[in-house]
């Protein structure tokens, strides 16, 4: 059974919400394409499986792009600008046979398939691109550029969906203090990604306020974690990556929520090596926001897969566990 949302929760849900690259409501969110990307199927399993408990539960049907293959997302924008463009036109191309809004919730993925559709409609498509995409004629790039193409915060706040969020809520995550971490990916090129904000954006704020957490007011919400330079600069990723779980901890988060798999990556999995590097302990739990989500809804933490993570999830998941009944809300954190 659902649980009854306060007055101040509901307001929330009522209210239009900010989103992060749509200026109006997206039609036909009951049904999308879905590019998972490389991350969702390797590192970043329990994302793309948190991802589909949630969908599922809130009636959303999401159909996995037939034959779809990497979209470039770190390295092939910095190597080759005409293999940067032509992998993830492959996949809008596939997305725009399916007529449907598509579905990116990787933060990297999201960034190449809006900025190829942006270079293509506003550059113009090479000869060469046709030619490698195997098109004739111009109607394949108008197609492509016709895609639209969603992240997990778009769905999330787009009214029809928060409406299903709110409806679906057994468990208020009261008490919890929440680090929303959008990373770079998520908001740049604002010019682009048309975020409500791009220094302090607030999508992901409400959601978590709507779940009945408390969104923290930090100044790090769009600072760079390092991203691939783990790999290359393994230094510069640690200092950046540090500097996001000391502030979070000093401001007295339980959590940092992203939406980015390489985020999660750098602020999961290198906590112990920032141990060892700077003497320094924080044993932060880092969430996808489709967990966070599934807590909220009623998923347990082992459905959820959160034993995936390298950093113990034990702050947030006894809290949940320990959710107490308060007449007339249902359960409530304390």
């Amino acid at each position: 059974m659902t649980a009854a949302l306060t007055g101040q929760q509901s307001a929330l849900y009522r209210a239009s919400p900010h989103t992060m690259g749509l200026a109006e409501e997206t039609p036909a969110m009951h049904s999308l394409s879905y590019y998972p990307g490389c991350s969702l199927h390797g590192t970043a399993q329990e994302y793309d499986h948190s991802l589909k408990l949630v969908a599922t539960r809130l009636g959303i049907q999401l159909e996995e792009l037939n034959d779809w293959t990497c979209c470039g997302a770190t390295a092939a924008h910095s190597t080759d600008e005409l293999l940067a463009l032509v992998l993830p036109a492959r996949n809008l191309l596939l997305a725009a046979a399916n007529e449907r809004p598509l579905l990116a919730p990787c933060a990297m993925c999201f960034n190449r398939m809006r900025v190829a559709q942006h270079e293509v409609q506003s550059e113009g498509s090479p000869a060469v691109l046709a030619e490698l995409l195997g098109e004739t004629g111009n109607g394949w790039a108008r197609s492509l550029t016709q895609v639209k193409v969603i992240s997990l915060l778009d769905l999330f706040t787009q009214p029809s969906v928060a409406e299903r969020i709110a409806e679906a809520i057994v468990r208020p995550l009261e008490g919890l203090q929440v680090a929303c971490y959008y990373g770079c990916l998520l908001v740049r090129p604002p010019s682009i990604l048309r975020p409500d904000s791009a220094e302090n954006p607030q999508a992901m704020d409400q959601l978590v306020r709507s779940l009945g957490a408390e969104a923290i007011d930090w100044p790090f919400k769009t600072e760079c974690c390092g991203g691939s330079l783990a790999l290359t600069r393994s230094e510069i990723m640690l200092t950046l990556s540090r500097q996001l779980l000391r502030m979070a901890t000093q401001l007295g988060a339980d959590c940092i929520v992203t939406a980015c798999p390489m985020c999660h990556s750098n602020l999961d999995t290198r906590q112990g090596q920032i141990r060892r590097r700077f003497a320094e302990t924080y044993d932060m739990p880092i969430l996808y926001v489709s967990e966070l989500v599934g807590l909220a809804l009623g998923f347990s933490p082992q459905e959820l897969w959160l034993d995936k993570h390298m950093t113990k999830v034990n702050r947030v998941a006894s809290r949940v566990a320990s959710a107490r009944t308060v007449a007339g809300r249902g359960p409530t954190l304390h």
